[in-house]
């Protein structure tokens, strides 16, 4: 689609030099001596050439002032909490595991995570601090600076809004209506000024907008170094928006749906040569596809490159993988090769899956046995001892070494129990359709049905699978009487069950179904002498996988707990009318407090603007099919362009929030709130395009003064409420919105 013409519109400054060139010296004035100019002749020119200096220059000074501006408001009294508030208490946490080079696991990708470690770092930090939510900071963590370099990715943020909306080409009043709406939106603010990764979140939303939005003033000039500058800049934004959140996948599909459009039209322009289309889709695919892929596998190297120590996460990831962090105990002085009376932890190989595991506790319904499941967390009851089967010879402790292999038929026995694990026609407890897993009897009690067999599915370390190797051998058990695997679905049981995942033995026999893969993780055997299975490397593709899945599931399990009261989380409806805020630290007078809460008019005001858009379109449709055609194709393009993708990439940001099932919280609009804001550029810049300038600036100047006055009138929640809450309560306009008690 070939870009939108240049619009030339006359400034507020031109009008002002206009009306004091066509201004007459009244009568009343005293003539100029001779060769000299009247003082008001002076005062005149003086005047014409500042307002024609500030309009020429206006494209360096304004972005100045709105930066300048940007940083006050987003870094003033920065430090004036000194106690961990919010989810400082995750990501400062997080930061810390990077300074200490400690795996850890946590839902979202690592690049704003390592960016906080970074600016820890550059604090001085040395990553000792807990970061336990409403503690207060140690002289030795300079929270301060932090949360300073976390602000500037907020600052940033202007600007990008100033001359996204000049690349998007709007007028000059509302390019600065624009920018406004973000500098002065209270939530921007408050956000950005914690050690938290939403400003980094916005930021790069900002960026890929930016950089998508000149890719696209650039498309009557194909090829060129700008146009291909523009176009990969796109693709590492989009890399790293992706890279902090998955939420940038919204914004990716945004740039994705654009693409395809675009590509489509070129499609269906006949005139152009094949050769050339190719090239278009190439420069796409490697733009748009592998480098935002690229960048997103970088963070992830980096991630695993600079933590080399066990750590909290270790248990995520593959035995493989732990082995080779240092301070393990995965296989650390393991046997090599596991016999019978080995003493074991079992590690179940799909994605996020955990060690088998069981306790005292039984199941509330069905047997009623001893519960099985799969637990994250190591301790002693993780551990198995392998056993014979009964049918076999007993197994004595100063026997020779027998080794399970490869079709063997095993018992595995709870080390802190006694009870073999068991299997029978019960239906499992949540997965109805698979059967239950148990523990049952002891070493001299029980029956065939304690009875599992190994079918090896490969080894990092040997062709030769006649023994179970630590660490590198991928089996399945498959249970003798019932033919099902045992499996470990990343399905929680309820709180009976401690919300560990269920265990149970699946009915069909899918080789390639990773949770019926297991390994030997840790290994005990005085009789055997220790290997090093560590030496085996995980290969890198296969970790990323790996910790993306799990980070995945994780993710999908964040759903609200009806046992426990969330005053914190909000639901999607109430995110776009501002009915809710969210208390970010204690409420008591002796705290700092911080309410996150938006400006009511950016808020009521681009939401508004969304169905104003919708309106429109629809008022020129209709018109467009009664046979009037007042619109060119320039207005099309810009409506296409600088209103319909802004309102679709609003519904790609809030829409998924409608559908998922996780928790969700107020900050999960903020990035869906800038496409509102730019929406609501658009149809205050459509609907005053044919007013007279006085009457347009006019507009302007009410909307201008009503965003920075609620600001300013809401500024105490976002730079900090010192003392008794009941000083704001003038600000509590909705009993939602809990700023007093």
């Amino acid at each position: 689609m070939a870009g939108k013409p240049q619009q030339t519109y006359a400034s507020g400054a031109d009008t002002q030099a206009e009306d004091l060139r066509r201004r007459h010296v009244s009568g009343q004035e005293h003539a100029a001596q001779p060769g000299q100019a009247s003082i008001e002749e002076k005062s005149k020119q003086k005047a014409f050439s500042v307002l024609s200096f500030l309009d020429e220059y206006e494209f360096i000074i304004a972005p100045l002032i709105f930066t300048a501006l940007a940083f006050f408001t987003r870094m003033w009294k920065i430090g004036l909490s000194p106690i961990v508030t919010w989810d400082e208490a995750h990501f400062g946490k997080f930061g810390s595991h990077y300074l200490k080079r400690e795996f850890y696991f946590d839902v979202h990708p690592p690049l704003g995570k390592m960016l906080v470690g970074l600016s820890g770092y550059l604090a001085g930090y040395n990553g000792s601090f807990e970061f336990k939510s409403g503690e207060t900071y140690p002289e030795e963590v300079n929270y301060t600076f932090m949360r300073l370099f976390n602000s500037a990715f907020g600052a940033v943020c202007v600007p990008l809004a100033y001359f996204t909306a000049k690349e998007l080409n709007f007028r000059r009043p509302t390019v600065w209506l624009v920018t406004m709406m973000v500098l002065f939106e209270n939530s921007y603010t408050t956000i950005s000024r914690f050690i938290l990764l939403d400003s980094m979140l916005l930021c790069f939303t900002f960026t890929t907008v930016f950089c998508w939005s000149k890719f696209h003033r650039l498309q009557r000039d194909p090829f060129s170094p700008e146009w291909g500058l523009w176009l990969m800049l796109t693709g590492i934004s989009i890399g790293c928006v992706c890279s902090v959140k998955w939420v940038g996948l919204f914004c990716t599909a945004l740039v994705g749906l654009y693409t395809i459009e675009d590509l489509w039209n070129k499609f269906g322009d006949l005139k152009m040569p094949k050769v050339e289309l190719a090239q278009h889709l190439g420069f796409r695919v490697f733009g748009l596809i592998i480098i935002p892929l690229v960048v997103y596998m970088f963070s992830f190297w980096m991630h695993f490159l600079v933590l080399e120590n066990s750590g909290p996460g270790d248990a995520q990831m593959s035995s493989l993988f732990q082995a080779n962090l240092r301070g393990t105990e995965v296989g650390k002085d393991s046997p090599l090769e596991v016999a019978f009376g080995s003493r074991a932890t079992l590690k179940n190989m799909g994605y996020g899956g955990g060690l088998l595991h069981s306790h005292h506790q039984t199941y509330p319904e069905g047997s009623t046995q001893q519960q099985i499941t799969c637990y994250h967390h190591k301790d002693a009851n993780n551990d198995w001892f392998f056993y014979p089967h009964r049918g076999d010879v007993e197994y004595q402790p100063e026997e020779d070494l027998r080794y399970p292999g490869n079709g063997q038929t095993i018992r595995l026995i709870h080390a802190q129990t006694g009870r073999n694990l068991h299997s029978h026609q019960v239906a499992a407890p949540v997965t109805k359709a698979d059967w239950e897993v148990s523990c049952y009897g002891n070493t001299t009690v029980g029956d065939t049905k304690d009875h599992w067999v190994i079918e090896v599915v490969r080894d990092a370390a040997s062709n030769d699978y006649s023994k179970i190797r630590t660490l590198t051998t991928a089996f399945r058990l498959r249970h003798t009487d019932l033919g099902c695997y045992l499996r470990a679905g990343n399905v929680n049981l309820p709180q009976w069950g401690f919300k560990q995942i269920e265990v149970t033995c699946v009915k069909e026999n899918k080789p390639r179904d990773v949770f019926t893969h297991w390994n030997v993780e840790s290994h005990w055997n005085d009789r055997l002498p220790p290997g090093d299975p560590g030496s085996y490397k995980s290969p890198f593709l296969q970790d990323f996988i790996h910790l993306n899945v799990a980070m995945m599931t994780s993710n999908n399990a964040l759903v609200p707990d009806p046992d426990k009261q969330d005053d914190l989380a909000s639901q999607f409806w109430q995110w776009p009318f501002l009915h809710v805020g969210l208390r970010m630290c204690g409420w008591d007078d002796s705290i700092v407090k911080y309410f996150l809460l938006g400006n009511p008019a950016v808020y009521w005001g681009s939401t508004a603007s969304l169905g104003v858009f919708g309106l429109l379109v629809l008022w020129y449709l209709v018109r467009w099919q009664r046979g009037y055609t007042e619109l060119k194709q320039a207005d099309i393009d810009h409506i296409h362009y600088s209103g319909l993708y802004p309102v679709v990439g609003w519904f790609l940001h809030y829409l998924p929030f409608v559908a998922m099932a996780r928790v969700t919280y107020v900050h999960h609009y903020y990035p869906a709130l800038y496409f509102a804001i730019l929406t609501a550029g658009f149809c205050t810049d459509w609907a005053t395009r044919g007013l007279r300038k006085q009457f347009q600036w006019a507009i302007f100047a009410v909307l201008y003064v009503t965003v920075i006055a609620l600001f300013w009138l809401f500024r105490a929640i976002s730079f900090g409420m010192v003392g008794s809450s009941s000083q704001w309560k003038h600000l509590k306009w909705f009993s939602s919105w809990r700023i007093t008690d």
